[in-house]
């Protein structure tokens, strides 16, 4: 099986984010994808390197304003003789106006985000090009004939939505994998998000596509991020009613009840017969994860890998979340192993 990497992820390092009243380093940190990098190579996968998949891919899933503002927002930062990483101060919330964007750097922080995690230092929009990059390879290869094809995605992706970032996220890895499999010929893709947050930017793109299934397990939007998006009233609209299904769950739910939800995940994609799967696979339903809350073991991961695998379609992982570093590795090989096999 083949892991798509780019060690340019490393260019994203350094940053804060507000977390729980306090400023602190960030959670999403380099070591996560270098730590999975090295399971990979102790586990005999082969890794290859992203191919120089034309920028205009992106415009497939995120508007060009929003692209060319994360690709410059840095240097125009830094040209206004700004310290530090650059992060929002404000967002355009009920009551003020959303249709307009101000020219100003912190305007546009404002509009473009939602959230003062997801800092940008000198080296992230080169890392989220890369981490698109791996994704949307890792369709290429799969959409040639790979059976599996797993894409080791730093920054993740599933909360960036058309013309938002947030959640550690810039680029919709995901979404640019499922959308290049559609335009490679896929007539109906599903995207499976297992991460511990719901994937409200995956959801957002394909709101109202019925070409596109997106299907999510994560903790319950009432009490966990990102809190407005991800209840099960939430099954999509026009075109795209009822290819939306979100699966909440309570915090301490353990791996019984997890494979349930599961179970009903796949019987729904089964149900719609996709040609190719991508799954957002994030690790952070781990019970040691700093900033989750579900009950997973490192045994459950591979419980996992063989439910889904057992779908026998051709098939993308992107890497999202999981900030338990010691055990990403084994927990994220955990879910491959049943495609490597």
């Amino acid at each position: 099986m083949k892991a798509v990497y780019s060690p340019l992820h490393a260019g994203h390092a350094g940053g804060v984010e507000l977390y729980r009243g306090a400023l602190v380093p960030t959670f999403e940190t380099p070591e996560r994808a270098e730590i999975i990098r090295a399971a990979l190579m102790s586990g005999g996968y082969t890794l290859v390197a992203p191919r120089a998949i034309p920028e205009s891919r992106l415009e497939r899933v995120h508007e060009a304003e929003f692209i060319e503002f994360l690709r410059s927002v840095h240097a125009r930062w830094v040209a206004q003789g700004r310290q530090g990483h650059v992060l929002p101060s404000g967002f355009p919330a009920r009551g003020l106006r959303r249709d307009r964007r101000p020219a100003g750097i912190s305007g546009s922080l404002g509009y473009f985000s939602f959230d003062v995690s997801t800092p940008i230092c000198a080296g992230t929009w080169d890392a989220a090009l890369a981490a698109a990059r791996c994704a949307m390879t890792a369709a290429a290869l799969v959409a040639e004939g790979e059976r599996a094809a797993y894409a080791l995605c730093r920054p993740p992706g599933h909360h960036a939505a058309r013309s938002t970032f947030g959640g550690y996220c810039y680029l919709n890895n995901a979404a640019l994998a499922a959308q290049y499999l559609r335009d490679e010929g896929h007539r109906r893709v599903t995207i499976l998000d297992v991460d511990y947050h719901h994937g409200n930017g995956t959801q957002e793109i394909f709101w109202e596509r019925d070409d596109v299934q997106c299907i999510s397990l994560h903790g319950d939007p009432d009490t966990e991020y990102p809190w407005f998006m991800g209840y099960a009233d939430e099954r999509g609209a026009g075109l795209g009613e009822g290819y939306t299904l979100n699966l909440p769950l309570p915090a301490g739910t353990g791996w019984e009840a997890y494979a349930a939800a599961l179970d009903e995940a796949l019987a729904a994609i089964r149900r719609y017969a996709p040609a190719a799967l991508v799954v957002s696979l994030g690790v952070d339903t781990f019970a040691a994860d700093p900033i989750s809350a579900f009950k997973l073991e490192s045994r459950h991961y591979p419980l996992m890998g063989e439910r889904i695998a057992a779908l026998d379609l051709p098939t993308v992982l992107v890497q999202e979340g999981g900030y338990a570093v010691a055990e990403i590795g084994t927990n994220v090989t955990g879910v491959l192993g049943a495609f490597a096999d």
